[in-house]
C-alpha cells in the first residue's frame, strides 16, 4: 500500500449514491488485482453503511490487469444483479413449489455449472450460457464417438453461434465483448467464456435490399412474433425460412409437429420485396436469400478456424438449433468438412449439454514475469493460493474433495507484445523442464496462429486455474431397432436444394430411421422441430446412438 484509503471520501460517496437511490454499487480500484486490500475495506463500509444496497467488487470477479475492461465487467455485474437475484430467488421457490427436491444448478458461460447463490453473487457469468451448453453438449457428443475434433454450429430463430472443440480442449478466452458489432465496440467482460462467433443469420433473419440495390440478410429478425410472413401472425418481411418454405425444403403441415401451419403465398409475397428489384423470379430471390445466409455463416465458421490456423478439413460439424440441420450440410459442403453429425432432437440440444456438464471455478491471476527470470517457488505459492481458493469454493458448494480435477493454464506472450497467447501448462512438480515445455507449447501455439515464432524471451502474463467439480451425468441409449427405409418414407415433394433445378425429393420422418439406414441425396428427413437436407452427392447414416 503506497497511499491509505480515505473512508472519508468513501463514506461521502456512499451518501451521495444514497441521495440518488441506485440500486448497486460497482468498486474498481486500479490495481485490486495484485492488492485487494482497499476495495475488501471499500465494501465493507458500504455495508456498514447502507446494507440494503447490491455491491460488487472488482477482485471478487477478476484478478486480471486492465482496468477499463474490469471496470466494465464490475458495472455490468452489478448492473443485472439486482435483477438476475430477484429472477432467480423466484425461478428457485416456483420450482420448489412444484416439487423439485434436487441440487439446482446454473449455467455458465466457462462451460461449468454453479449454485444458485454463487450465480447471483456474479451474475455476468452466466452471460451467452445458453449457447455455451450447446458447445459442451458437442464435446460430449465427440467423447461419446471418440471424435476429438469438433466444429459446433448452433443455428436458431435469430442467430447462428459457432465454437471450435481441438483434441476435446473446448477453447476459452477472457476477451469476450456483449454486443459487439463492425460498427459497435460493445462492451468488453474479463470473464472466462467459451470462445463462440455469433452472426445474425437464423430462421428468422430478414433478407433486404440496401440504397445501392445489393441483397442482405440480418442482423434485423423478425423474432418469434410477429415471426417470418409464413407464420400467418402479421410478419411481411421476407426471412431465411420463407426462403426454406419457398424452395420446397419446409413442410408447411409439419412445422413443429403441426403446431404452426404455414402460408407458402405469404411468404411468396414478402419475397417479392427482393425479387422485384433484382428482377427475379420468387424462386431465385428465396434461393438467393439462402445461398448469401450460408456465404454469411461459412464466414463464422472462417473466423474460428482457417483464421485461427485450423483446417477444417480436420473437423466434424456438429449441427443443431432448429434451422441448424437444414444448412449444415451444404455449408461442409463449402468447407471442404467430410462429415456433419446432426444429434438427436436438435432444436433442444443445448437443453441436453446442460445435462452433461460439471461444475466448473475458473480463477485467473495476473502475475507479469519472464520465463528466464521467474521463481520456481514463488510460482509454487501462487498455484497453492488458487488451488486453496477453488477448494473453499468447492467446500461451500458441497462438493467433496477426491471429485475435483485440476488444470492449469498460463496466458503468454513474447516479451513487447501487447496481447498473449492461452498455453496448457504441465501438471505436475513445478522444475525447469515444465517451464521449457511451456515454452515449446507457446512457440508452437503463437506459430499456429500468428504463421511465425521469435527467438524473443517469453513472459508470463496471466496464471489460469480451472478446477471441475464433476458429477453424475445421464446414460446415453443406444438404439435397439435397425432401420427400415420404406416404413420411414413418407412420399416426395418438389424441392430446389442447388442453384440447377428443382429435384422430386424423398422425404423421410427420423423417428423411423433406425440404426445402420444408409440412404443417398438428395433427400429430406423430417422431425418435429427440425428438418435435415442431404444434398445430391451426399450420403446420410445413422449410427447406434440415432
Amino acid at each position: 500500500v503506497l497511499t491509505p484509503l480515505d473512508e472519508d471520501e468513501v463514506r461521502q460517496v456512499i451518501e451521495e449514491l444514497r441521495q440518488e437511490g441506485v440500486e448497486a454499487i460497482a468498486v474498481c480500484f486500479l490495481h485490486s488485482y495484485a492488492n485487494p486490500k482497499h476495495e475488501v475495506r471499500c465494501g465493507q463500509l458500504i455495508r456498514e453503511l447502507w446494507p440494503e444496497v447490491s455491491v460488487t467488487l472488482s477482485h471478487e470477479v477478476t484478478k486480471e490487469w486492465r482496468e477499463y475492461e474490469r471496470t466494465s465487467t464490475t458495472v455490468l455485474n452489478s448492473y443485472v444483479k439486482p435483477t438476475a437475484t430477484r429472477y432467480l430467488d423466484r425461478l428457485e421457490k416456483e420450482l420448489r413449489e412444484q416439487g423439485v427436491s434436487g441440487s439446482l444448478y446454473i449455467m455458465r458461460s466457462n462451460g461449468g455449472t454453479a449454485t444458485f447463490d454463487a450465480a447471483k453473487q456474479v451474475p455476468i457469468a452466466i452471460v451467452e450460457s445458453g449457447p455455451v451448453a450447446g458447445v459442451l453438449g458437442t464435446k460430449a457428443l465427440g467423447d461419446l464417438i471418440g471424435e476429438k475434433n469438433l466444429i459446433s454450429f448452433d443455428m436458431g430463430g435469430t442467430t447462428a453461434k459457432c465454437s471450435l472443440i481441438e483434441g476435446g480442449e473446448v477453447k476459452v478466452t477472457t476477451e469476450y465483448k456483449i454486443e459487439h458489432t463492425r460498427t459497435s465496440p460493445g462492451y468488453p467482460i474479463k470473464i472466462p467464456v467459451i470462445d463462440i462467433v455469433e452472426i445474425g443469420a437464423g430462421g428468422g433473419s430478414i433478407a433486404w435490399i440496401d440504397q445501392v440495390g445489393a441483397l442482405h440478410v440480418g442482423p434485423q429478425s423478425a423474432g418469434a412474433l410477429p415471426g417470418p410472413a409464413c407464420y400467418g401472425r402479421g410478419g411481411e418481411e421476407p426471412t431465411v425460412t420463407d426462403a426454406n418454405v419457398i424452395a420446397g425444403r419446409i413442410n408447411l403441415h409439419y412445422f413443429l409437429g403441426g403446431e404452426i401451419p404455414l402460408d407458402v403465398e405469404r411468404a411468396r409475397e414478402a419475397m417479392e420485396k427482393v425479387a422485384r428489384p433484382l428482377e427475379v423470379s420468387t424462386e431465385e430471390a428465396a434461393l438467393g436469400v439462402i445461398q448469401l445466409a450460408n456465404a454469411n455463416m461459412v464466414n463464422a465458421l472462417k473466423l474460428i478456424s482457417l483464421y485461427r490456423g485450423y483446417d477444417p478439413r480436420d473437423f466434424t460439424l456438429v449441427a443443431f438449433g432448429g434451422a441448424g440441420p437444414m444448412h449444415a450440410a451444404a455449408l461442409a459442403s463449402e468447407l471442404n468438412v467430410k462429415r456433419v453429425l446432426i444429434p438427436v432432437n436438435p432444436a433442444v440440444f443445448s437443453a441436453w449439454g446442460m445435462l452433461m456438464t460439471d461444475l466448473r471455478y475458473d480463477m485467473v491471476q495476473t502475475w507479469i514475469v519472464r520465463t528466464d527470470q521467474l521463481d520456481l517457488g514463488e510460482l509454487a505459492t501462487f498455484w497453492k493460493q488458487l488451488e486453496e481458493e477453488a477448494r473453499a469454493h468447492f467446500v461451500h458448494e458441497g462438493i467433496p474433495e477426491e471429485k475435483l480435477v485440476f488444470k492449469r493454464y498460463v496466458d503468454m506472450r513474447y516479451a513487447g507484445q501487447e496481447h498473449t497467447v492461452k498455453v496448457p501448462f504441465p501438471a505436475g512438480e513445478l522444475t525447469q523442464e515444465a517451464i521449457k515445455e511451456a515454452e515449446e507449447r507457446f512457440h508452437a501455439l503463437h506459430e499456429q496462429y500468428y504463421t511465425f515464432r521469435l527467438p524473443s524471451p517469453i513472459e508470463f502474463v496471466n496464471l489460469h486455474l480451472t478446477v471441475f467439480g464433476t458429477v453424475e451425468k445421464p446414460q446415453i441409449p443406444r438404439l435397439n431397432s435397425k432401420g427400415d427405409l420404406q416404413a420411414a418414407l413418407k412420399g416426395h415433394r418438389e424441392a430446389r436444394l442447388d442453384s440447377k433445378d428443382w429435384h422430386k425429393v424423398p422425404i423421410y420422418e427420423r423417428a423411423k430411421l433406425g440404426m445402420g439406414t444408409v440412404l443417398q441425396g438428395p433427400a429430406i428427413v423430417e422431425e418435429p422441430d427440425s428438418t435435415t437436407v442431404v444434398f445430391p452427392g451426399q450420403r446420410l447414416t445413422v449410427d447406434e446412438y440415432g
